[in-house]
């Protein structure tokens, strides 16, 4: 029996940038070993498995898989397969459509709201389901510095500091002093990377510099132990981001807008939004938001 397949570009509203992303629309009847597996033979950042919802009012269920384990949330498998499932549900399109999907993860419900354009990239913005919070203590500023290549001295600008958080994944977060040192960045693996970054095993390396005047950061994201050398955008981490900025960067109440770009270093550059209210100092709401295009479909003969 063949099962289909898509192939998407994410963060992106262009292909051969951006994310991608594997998406296997029939998962029923896969093993967890099996798609595992599978995860390994696209060898993308992530490959998602679409089953029928546990809730009937839900639009899917998805399991969510990097080469080497699998994920309770991530942001791109959830913008990528929201935009999917909404060009599958209303096929060729001549005019604007909005659409709601509601995706059930391992982390919980996640709300969609998503925009088709016709002959466009779709766009997709999703409510982050569990708001950031501090995750376990990294090591000192010489050890992550030596984890990634760099300069103790290069570590850090303004009040911003090394620090961990998490909304559903676990990142370290590192600020740098600008975008020649981010570019220079590079896991060293084993005793160095663990030293660093014990058992979150993800650095989130970024500066206030920017390569486009639309942004507000930009970021490198290592992981070796999900198997990701580099990831070209990741929602997870910003949506655990908006813990860093609320912590360092203090914002006032209300809603404010941000731009992550990401993946400029491998040449495939990302932008992901990120939306987050501010009530009485303190985390309300985080929002992910981003575009993604579809670049190849086929089937698995498994």
């Amino acid at each position: 029996m063949g099962r289909r397949y898509f192939i998407l570009d994410v963060f992106t509203n262009q292909a051969l940038a951006g994310n991608p992303l594997a998406v296997v629309l029939d998962g029923e009847g896969l093993s967890d070993a099996r798609m595992q597996a599978i995860a390994r033979e696209f060898n993308l950042s992530e490959t998602v498995f679409v089953l029928p919802p546990e809730t009937p009012t839900h639009s899917a269920k998805l399991r969510i898989f990097t080469p080497a384990k699998e994920l309770p949330f991530a942001g791109h498998p959830t913008v990528g397969t929201a935009i999917l499932l909404a060009r599958e549900r209303f096929g060729e399109i001549e005019e604007d459509q909005n659409a709601m999907v509601v995706l059930e993860e391992a982390v919980g419900k996640v709300r969609c709201g998503v925009v088709l354009k016709p002959g466009a990239a779709g766009f997709a913005e999703f409510d982050v389901p569990k708001l950031a919070r501090p995750a376990d203590p990294l090591g000192d500023r010489d050890v992550i510095a030596a984890a990634l290549g760099l300069e103790p001295s290069e570590i850090g600008f303004e009040n911003h500091r090394p620090t961990a958080y998490e909304a559903g994944v676990p990142f370290a977060f590192v600020p740098v002093a600008d975008l020649s040192t981010l570019s220079r960045a590079a896991p060293r693996a084993g005793r160095q990377w663990d030293e660093g970054f014990g058992g979150l095993g993800s650095a989130y390396v970024y500066c206030r510099q920017t390569t486009s005047s639309e942004s507000t950061f930009s970021a490198r994201m290592f992981s070796p132990a999900m198997g990701i050398s580099e990831d070209p955008a990741t929602g997870a981490a910003v949506a655990a981001f908006a813990g860093v900025v609320r912590h360092f960067d203090k914002p006032t109440d209300g809603t404010h807008y941000l731009r992550i770009e990401q993946g400029v270093d491998m040449a495939r550059p990302s932008m992901i939004d990120l939306e987050i209210d501010i009530h009485a100092g303190n985390l309300k709401a985080v929002r992910i938001g981003g575009q993604a295009v579809v670049i190849a479909s086929g089937e698995l003969f498994l």
